[in-house]
């Protein structure tokens, strides 16, 4: 009878992980925070519940590596031109064009997320790898050659991705084209930390970007696509809002006890 008992629990249970294994992830923090009213924290309490950071690292262009505390590598609009040590784990990806994504990953690469779709309806980005939670924010995309003829904008060809660990909200405009409306900042939420455009042509222009990074209220902004836009001159539309912080390394650590109590720009020179 005992044999019976375990055989039939041992069968159940095989039946009922592929469901856990599927599950949603939990609700997100960073939205639930940003609608909410600021909340009190003792200091001795925020001192001995000290969260774990994560380590951020510029590899070129619009690529960043995020090393989460659970371990996980994040690479973002992942070519495979900019690698900096060990492959990542997760790649996403814009297909603007060959230097935001790449067809043919390379196979080792377990989790790679395509902000766009090739049926013409928006990408849908919302899961948990380890102790991430990863979603999108769709926007609409210039066409370049090689597209199909027709509209000036390819609707839903780009994504914001938004990496929600350690108590962080980390958000990657990607290869942003256009002004986002109230909906876009909605679904984006609080960010504490926000990777941001700033050639000033190839994506938008430098006053729309600098308008955006203002109302996003991120703690942290990591300028990209550095190729074109003297960063004076961002900083020069932004400098009386943020904090100037220019380092000589490529990577550096943050967590949300650490955050910046001014809004600061941390501009990675080290690449």
């Amino acid at each position: 009878m005992f044999r019976l008992l375990l055989t039939a629990f041992t069968f159940l249970g095989s039946l009922a992980a592929p469901v856990l294994a599927q599950q949603p992830p939990q609700r997100s923090e960073c939205l639930a925070m940003a609608n909410a009213a600021p909340r009190a924290m003792p200091v001795a309490f925020r001192q001995a519940a000290a969260a774990p950071g994560v380590e951020i690292t510029y590899a070129g262009h619009s690529t960043y590596f995020i090393d989460t505390p659970g371990g996980l590598r994040i690479a973002t609009d992942y070519s495979g031109a900019y690698q900096v040590g060990r492959l990542p784990d997760v790649v996403t990806m814009n297909r603007a064009h060959s230097t935001h994504y790449t067809l043919f990953p390379d196979k080792r690469i377990p989790h790679v997320l395509h902000g766009w779709s090739e049926d013409g309806k928006p990408a849908i980005v919302s899961t948990r790898v380890s102790d991430t939670i990863i979603r999108n924010v769709t926007t609409d995309i210039r066409r370049y050659f090689g597209d199909d003829a027709g509209s000036d904008m390819i609707r839903d060809g780009n994504s914001i991705f938004i990496f929600e660990v350690a108590g962080l909200c980390i958000g990657h405009l990607g290869h942003l084209h256009h002004k986002l409306d109230d909906s876009h900042f909605a679904q984006i939420g609080r960010l504490d930390i926000v990777m941001v455009p700033i050639d000033g042509t190839y994506t938008m222009s430098l006053g729309g970007i600098s308008e955006i990074t203002k109302r996003l209220r991120a703690s942290v902004v990591l300028p990209m696509h550095r190729f074109a836009t003297p960063l004076d001159d961002f900083m020069r539309r932004i400098g009386q809002d943020f904090e100037i912080d220019r380092r000589s390394e490529r990577s550096f650590r943050m967590s949300r006890d650490a955050l910046p109590s001014q809004p600061t720009v941390i501009i990675l020179d080290g690449v």
